[in-house]
């Protein structure tokens, strides 16, 4: 995209996200089917975590777009390297995942992740906008502009560590109230459950190669960083 479309676009997705992530907040817990439980509110959901994370990122774009524009080099490199790890290390494997896995497990039995009960409380718009609209989002951009992904060894190093974070985070939300964040994980063994999160870490990782050799085929080893004077964009 040209300089001031990819400004427009970014600045049209962090309006979004911020508007559906604002949206999901209007939702009292106090209007929650008896089945949801209120300890951790809407923060115990991948769901609602990663459109806070889609707004911070497009976020982060729109203001290396300005920096940009007005030929601020020096300050944008630093924007862009932020962009880039974002993107990524968690803004395109996380919103692949949580679509993916979400319609998946919806098609196959939705109670065990999105009771009928939520229809009443949650719209439709709604829905498809946190579960997905955030899949062509995240390939739009990809073919919008290209970004360097970190080292092989960071990269992972990097997304293992946040995975590890909100499993530990569910792992504890469940030592303190005795209910699962998803009735999902209900079903498992301890060994079962064990093997779903590690097939679900390694779904993950294959999303960021995956995201990765989109971005390769897409762009190549295309610099991110360019001289933007010399350029004149």
């Amino acid at each position: 995209m040209e300089a001031c479309t990819l400004t427009v676009y970014h600045c049209l997705a962090f309006v979004w996200y911020f508007f559906v992530s604002y949206s999901i907040t209007l939702v009292r817990t106090e209007d929650w089917p008896s089945e949801v439980f209120p300890y951790g509110g809407q923060w115990k959901y991948l769901t609602v975590l990663n459109l806070v994370l889609q707004t911070v990122f497009y976020g982060v774009s729109f203001l290396a777009d300005v920096l940009r524009l007005i030929k601020k080099l020096r300050c944008v490199k630093c924007v862009i390297s932020s962009r880039d790890l974002l993107f990524s290390v968690l803004a395109f494997p996380v919103s692949t995942f949580v679509s993916i896995s979400f319609w998946a497990l919806y098609t196959y039995n939705r109670e065990l992740v999105y009771p009928k009960s939520l229809d009443g409380i949650i719209p439709p718009w709604l829905n498809h906008a946190m579960h997905t609209a955030v899949l062509p989002f995240a390939f739009l951009e990809i073919f919008a502009t290209p970004h360097r992904y970190p080292t092989k060894k960071k990269g992972l190093i990097l997304l293992g560590f946040a995975s590890f974070v909100y499993i530990s985070w569910v792992l504890w939300i469940y030592s303190v109230t005795g209910e699962w964040v998803y009735p999902v994980f209900a079903l498992f063994s301890p060994a079962g459950l064990a093997a779903f999160f590690a097939g679900s870490l390694a779904i993950i990782v294959c999303l960021y190669n995956f995201g990765e050799f989109l971005n390769r085929m897409m762009w190549g080893d295309s610099i991110v960083i360019m001289d933007y004077k010399r350029k004149g964009k």
